[in-house]
């Protein structure tokens, strides 16, 4: 395999560096694709990773749902609150997620992959680790020039379990489970990401994944940051999927295969 040289970095963030698993994939050089874990010892670290990638795709929201901001300041200023409202009705003629809760992002995706709806960055611990990523994208940015949240920039918001689902891979049972029963779940996914690459990981790396969901996502991260490079992800198209990512985040689900993005 041939073609020209690029690297992408996964990050499965977590409110503090010991927990962040970090991902980076070296694509075309003659050797198709060269994966390795990394462990940055903080922030500036982490900083100069992305900086050096051409893409990177980070494992955390980048925004928080416009009607819970809206929300949360109106209540702050003692101004009278937004009223209640839903995102439109599944096809199912189940309701929309709830928008204090949830991105726009959230419920397209959530009503595209039909898994259970992501996690809540406004109401779940997940907040902890936004506060983290966006301060990581100040210092990738500027005031002048900050860096995009819809993804069309260096750094684009991906969810590696949906990622898996839109590459037809579905775990038997959760991967993300403590103790050693989720170990074969996960050597599982490792088999199925290999065979849709059509390449064989390198055994440290394999063996990294099967020990750690953390790990492991940080690997789906970078596979998604590539499919983000190549074009082969899904975008906000509309005028209000546009505006809301601008301001929220737009998770990105790869729409071409794993064969694709090896060069």
């Amino acid at each position: 395999m041939t073609g020209p040289r690029a690297v992408t970095v996964g990050v499965d963030l977590a409110a503090s560096a010991r927990r962040t698993a970090v991902c980076r994939v070296v694509w075309g050089g003659g050797s198709g694709l060269t994966p390795e874990f990394l462990a940055p010892e903080g922030d500036e670290d982490l900083l100069a990773l992305i900086r050096a990638a051409d893409r990177t795709g980070l494992d955390c929201p980048l925004g928080w749902p416009s009607s819970f901001v809206a929300t949360v300041g109106a209540h702050h200023r003692g101004e009278p609150l937004p009223a209640p409202v839903r995102y439109e009705e599944r096809e199912d003629g189940r309701a929309g997620l709830d928008p204090l809760r949830f991105r726009l992002t959230d419920d397209l995706t959530w009503k595209a992959t039909r898994m259970r709806p992501p996690l809540s960055v406004s109401t779940d611990l997940l907040g902890v680790v936004a506060l983290r990523a966006v301060r990581l994208l100040a210092a990738l940015g500027s005031p002048d020039a900050p860096v995009p949240r819809d993804g069309s920039g260096q750094v684009a918001e991906v969810y590696p379990a949906a990622a898996l689902r839109c590459w037809g891979i579905r775990p038997r049972t959760s991967y993300k489970r403590a103790g050693t029963e989720a170990g074969p779940v996960r050597e599982d996914i490792v088999r199925s990401v290999e065979q849709g690459l059509g390449v064989v990981l390198p055994e440290p790396v394999r063996a990294q994944c099967v020990d750690s969901h953390d790990r492991l996502d940080a690997l789906l991260c970078a596979l998604v940051a590539r499919a983000v490079q190549i074009g082969g992800t899904r975008g906000p198209r509309t005028a209000a999927e546009r505006a809301a990512a601008e301001r929220e985040g737009w998770i990105h689900l790869p729409g071409c295969s794993l064969a694709a993005l090896v060069p």
